[in-house]
């Protein structure tokens, strides 16, 4: 298994979903070496966790966010910063190293960061190969046909090459068929999920002590969870906003995550004119990240193509409704919530109005949409992929 992140040590829902998929696999009895481009502590023990890195390097620490540089630290002390591409170069030439002396059956793989190292890997093995894309680049430029050429190169050629590609929904699926022309029958349609069991209980007052203030006062709260992005569709967002304040005038979104996105987002408010009713917090984990969920009255996620979306699912697990744009994956998972397409602000505000509006909507919405969330499991997803191992291994044993 080759992946780019785990928890802790992630900045987003690519390690998570990794680390619940292993852990179901390893439930029903897969052994994984799973291969991550840093060193770091996580207290993993259902699985071997690999560092692909130069032997002359002795950690590998993050310097930012997903898709930003790492700080390479050699054994000499002296400190390179490499760029995204230069680490997935550096990460294939480590992984050559690493399988010289391991044991598999199957390479899998998750997303562009791992994938020339797979498709290198199936090479001096032979091994069956299974790209699992989590999101594309045209995902991440927020636009059909765009992004990194190299990126979107590398993209290609794994997908051309690989036994076998698994989506993460069918929006994801059809944004591949329609920007690499794969055969649709090549790619298999696995959900995402969610540990129901993983959410810490709320503990102690809210985080948020401003916010909880201004809820006694009458107001209600807006949230949006996320890395703040083109993809995200957050300008929509602010434009729906400011209609919202002008309807219910003691309305606050609070705007939970960073990103390149971050001061034109601050700007952006500023020139809307409702700078006094947005408020970002910055990247947050633990409580802060947690309490953001629980202190809203309603979630929204209005990406422009958001390949599944695991937001959502933590709302509802916080007590929380969601709003989600109609162009994500988990759309097709949770039936009871709102839904509006990407661009439409104005019926963006009008279904963020009617929530804050009705206690017993909103309540309704949640409950509907609870009774969905507890059933959801990554044992199916796990089950898929172990069917789908069995019959590539089968296949290379035969050739």
């Amino acid at each position: 298994m080759l992946g780019w992140e785990l928890p802790p040590h992630n900045s987003g829902g690519l390690g998570v979903a990794c680390y619940q998929l292993c852990k179901a696999l390893a439930s029903k009895g897969a052994e994984i070496n799973f291969v991550l481009p840093y060193t770091a502590e996580h207290n993993i023990e259902f699985m071997k966790i690999h560092a692909a890195h130069p032997q002359d390097v002795s950690a590998v620490l993050k310097a930012g966010i997903a898709y930003d540089s790492f700080k390479y630290v050699k054994n000499t002390g002296e400190v390179e910063y490499i760029d995204i591409l230069g680490q997935s170069a550096i990460y294939e030439k480590a992984v050559e190293r690493i399988i010289e002396d391991a044991e598999f059956n199957v390479i899998h793989a998750h997303d562009w960061l791992t994938c020339r190292a797979a498709v290198r890997a199936k090479q001096l093995t032979g091994k069956p190969l299974i790209v699992h894309i989590h999101s594309i680049e045209s995902d991440r430029a927020g636009i059909e046909h765009g992004g990194n050429p190299l990126v979107r190169e590398i993209e290609s050629m794994s997908m051309m090459i690989a036994d076998k590609i698994i989506a993460v929904s069918n929006h994801t699926k059809k944004s591949i068929v329609r920007e690499y022309g794969i055969p649709a029958s090549k790619i298999d349609v696995v959900h995402n999920s969610f540990d129901t069991e993983s959410l810490v209980p709320e503990s102690g007052a809210n985080a948020y002590k401003y916010l909880t203030k201004m809820k006694q006062d009458g107001y209600k709260v807006v949230a949006s969870i996320g890395r703040l992005t083109i993809q995200k569709g957050l300008p929509n967002l602010l434009t729906a906003f400011k209609e919202v304040v002008a309807r219910e005038p003691k309305s606050l979104l609070l705007m939970v995550g960073s990103g390149e996105q971050y001061y034109e987002l601050i700007n952006l408010a500023a020139q809307l004119g409702i700078s006094k009713n947005v408020i970002f917090t910055d990247f947050q984990r633990g409580k802060g990240y947690r309490d953001a969920y629980s202190i809203a009255d309603l979630f929204v996620m209005p990406s422009v193509s958001e390949p599944f979306g695991l937001t959502p699912l933590e709302s509802i697990g916080y007590g929380t409704p969601a709003l989600i744009s109609r162009q994500s994956g988990v759309a097709e998972v949770i039936k009871n919530c709102l839904k509006v397409d990407f661009w439409d602000t104005d019926e963006m505000a009008n279904q963020i109005v009617s929530v804050l509006r009705s206690d017993a909507l909103r309540d309704e919405l949640h409950r509907n949409s609870l009774s969905e969330y507890e059933r959801l499991t990554w044992d199916d997803s796990a089950d898929k992929l172990f069917n789908l191992y069995a019959h590539h291994r089968t296949e290379a044993l035969a050739v």
